[in-house]
C-alpha cells in the first residue's frame, strides 16, 4: 500500500494524532506572543520636553528633561528611545521578522535533509534561550540582538511545526489542521494582550510570556518523526514503525502493515538534489507556481502584520486594541473552513477572494473618521481588513502545503516564508508613513491585497485532487491553469529544439 492507505489503515486523525497535534497547535500561542512582544514592550507612552532656550538637547542630555505622562514601563522609558532614536522600536520588530526570513531560508530546507523534528525540537529550544535573553537585555542592542534570535529560530521551528501537522494525519484533515494552528496564532495574540494588561513591567511581561515555550518542549520531546518524510527520503521501513507505533497508540491491531518500497523516481529526485530549492527555479510548474505563492505571501504578510503591529498606535487602550486584532481572526477560519472545501470556491478562488476583500477594506478605511466609537471608523474597516486577510493568510499555508509534493514541500513553504517575512520586515515600518499622510498606511495595504488577490487566481485548484509525493508525480498531473500548461509546453518544446 501506499503512504496515503496506510494512515487510512493506522487512523487519518486518531487519538494519537489528535494529541501530537494539539501539541503542535497550541504552540502557536508562545509563537504569537513572541511575534506581538514588540507591541507592548515597545509602547511609546505620551512625554514632555522641558525646553530651555529652544535648544534642541543631545541624547545623553534628553534623559534628564524627558517626563513620561503615562505609567508605562517599556523600552521606551528604559532607554528613551525618543526623537531620534525612536526608529530603534520598529527596528527591533524588523529585526524579528529578519530573524524569520533567514531562520525559513537555513531550517526549511535542511529540515528536507535532516528530518522534521530535529529542527522543530533545535529551533524551540533555543528560541526558549534567546526569550530570556530578551527579558534580562543589559542594553538595547542586546535586546535587538536577541530579537534577531529569537526571530531566526522562530523562523525554523514554526514553518516545520505547521508542516508536522499535515504529515502526521491524513490529506483529507490538512485543511482543519492548518486552521487550527491559525486560530490558536490568534488566541495567543488575544491572550497577549490580557497577559500585558495585568503585566506591566516590560521585562516580567517578556519572561512569563517566554516560560509557556519550556512546557511546549517538553511536551514535544516524545513526538514521532513525520512518517510522510521518511517515506519520501526511502525510509519505508522507519515509515512503517512510526505508522505501527500511531496504529498501536490509535487502538488498531495492525500486524501486516507493509507500505510500496520507493522506486527509481525517488532516488533519481534525491540523487539530483530534488528536494533543494533549486528545484524551484529549474522546475518548469514549479518555477511559476514558486513566483506567484511568493508574492501572494508578502502581501499577507505586509497586511496582517501591518494592522496588527499598529494595534498599539489606534486610539483606545493598546491591550484592548492588541486583544481586538486577534479575536478578531477567530471568525475567519471558520469561513475560510467553509469555502475551500465547496466546490464552487475551493482554495484558488477563497484566497483570491479574501485578498481582494481585505485590500477593499483598507480602501474604506482611508474615507473614514478616526472615531473608535463609531461603526463606520478606522478601526471598524481596519478590523475588517485584518479578518479578511487571516483568512486568506490561512487559505495560503494550507494550499501552498497542497501544491507542492512532500519530496520539496518544506523548502517550498521556506521559500514562500522567506517572502512572507519581507513584508514583516517592512511592517512594522508602515504605519510611522502616517506622517507623511494619514491614508499611506491604509494606501499600501490595499494595493498590496488587491494585486495578490489577482494574481492568486492563476494557480490551480487543489480541491479533491490527488496530492503529489514526488516531482515525476507533479509533473504528470493535470494542471488545469493557463499559467501551468504554457510552462510545461515551453520546457517540452525546449527539450525537442536541444535534441535537435
Amino acid at each position: 500500500m501506499d503512504l496515503e492507505e496506510g494512515l487510512k489503515v493506522v487512523g487519518e486523525f486518531g487519538p494519537y494524532q489528535k494529541r501530537v497535534v494539539a501539541v503542535l497547535v497550541l504552540t502557536q500561542i508562545y509563537m504569537a506572543c513572541q511575534s506581538m512582544l514588540i507591541v507592548l514592550v515597545g509602547a511609546t507612552p505620551e512625554y514632555h520636553i522641558e525646553q530651555h532656550d529652544g535648544v534642541p538637547y543631545s541624547q545623553q542630555e534628553l534623559h534628564r528633561h524627558v517626563t513620561f505622562t503615562e505609567d508605562i514601563d517599556s523600552i521606551v522609558t528604559e532607554w528613551f528611545l525618543i526623537k531620534q532614536q525612536a526608529y530603534k522600536v520598529s527596528l527591533a520588530g524588523s529585526l524579528f521578522f529578519a530573524g524569520l526570513l533567514v531562520g525559513n531560508i537555513v531550517f526549511g530546507p535542511l529540515s528536507d535533509r535532516i528530518g522534521r523534528k530535529p529542527v522543530y525540537l533545535t529551533g524551540l529550544f533555543f528560541e526558549v534561550i534567546f526569550g530570556y535573553v530578551t527579558a534580562c537585555a543589559p542594553s538595547y542592542e542586546v535586546f535587538a540582538v536577541s530579537r534577531l534570535l529569537v526571530g531566526l529560530m522562530n523562523g525554523g521551528m514554526g514553518l516545520v511545526c505547521f508542516v508536522l501537522t499535515q504529515e502526521y494525519v491524513g490529506k483529507s484533515y490538512w485543511a482543519m489542521t492548518g486552521t487550527l494552528t491559525s486560530i490558536s496564532f490568534a488566541v495567543g495574540i488575544a491572550l497577549f494582550g490580557a497577559l500585558g494588561y495585568f503585566i506591566r513591567p516590560w521585562r516580567v511581561l517578556a519572561a512569563v510570556s517566554n516560560t509557556s515555550g519550556v512546557l511546549f518542549f517538553l511536551m514535544s520531546v516524545t513526538l514521532p518523526e513525520s512518517p510522510r518524510w521518511l517515506y519520501s527520503q526511502g525510509q519505508t521501513e522507519k515509515a512503517e514503525e512510526v505508522l505501527r507505533y500511531m496504529a498501536l497508540r490509535n487502538g488498531r491491531v495492525v500486524n501486516h502493515l507493509t507500505l510500496k518500497r520507493v522506486g527509481a523516481a525517488k532516488a533519481h529526485n534525491r540523487g539530483n538534489g530534488g528536494a533543494g530549492i533549486l528545484q524551484l527555479v529549474l522546475h518548469p510548474v514549479l518555477r511559476l507556481r514558486t513566483m506567484v505563492l511568493m508574492y501572494v505571501w508578502y502581501a499577507c504578510s505586509l497586511v496582517y502584520y501591518g494592522l496588527t503591529l499598529g494595534a498599539g498606535d489606534t486610539s483606545g487602550s493598546r491591550y484592548v486594541n492588541v486583544a481586538m486584532y486577534g479575536l478578531v481572526e477567530l471568525p475567519a477560519y471558520p469561513l475560510c473552513m467553509y469555502f475551500i472545501n465547496k466546490h464552487w470556491a475551493g482554495r484558488r478562488k477563497s484566497l483570491a477572494g479574501f485578498l481582494c476583500l481585505a485590500g477593499a477594506a483598507c480602501f474604506c478605511s482611508m474615507f473614514m473618521p478616526e472615531n473608535p466609537g463609531s461603526l463606520l471608523s478606522v478601526t471598524s474597516f481596519a478590523l475588517l481588513g485584518k479578518l479578511m486577510v487571516s483568512a486568506a493568510f490561512n487559505i495560503a499555508y494550507v494550499y501552498t502545503s497542497e501544491l507542492y509534493p512532500t519530496v520539496i514541500r518544506n523548502a517550498g513553504l521556506g521559500v514562500c516564508s522567506m517572502s512572507c517575512r519581507v513584508g514583516g520586515i517592512l511592517a512594522p515600518f508602515i504605519p510611522s508613513m502616517r506622517a507623511l499622510h494619514t491614508s499611506m498606511p491604509f494606501t499600501v495595504f490595499c494595493l498590496s491585497g488587491l494585486s495578490a488577490g489577482c494574481l492568486g487566481l492563476l494557480l490551480p485548484e487543489t480541491l479533491n485532487g490527488p496530492g503529489a509525493e514526488t516531482l515525476e508525480e507533479l509533473t504528470s498531473a493535470n494542471n488545469s491553469r493557463v499559467l501551468e500548461s504554457k510552462a510545461l509546453l515551453y520546457d517540452v518544446g525546449k527539450r525537442k529544439s536541444n535534441r535537435k
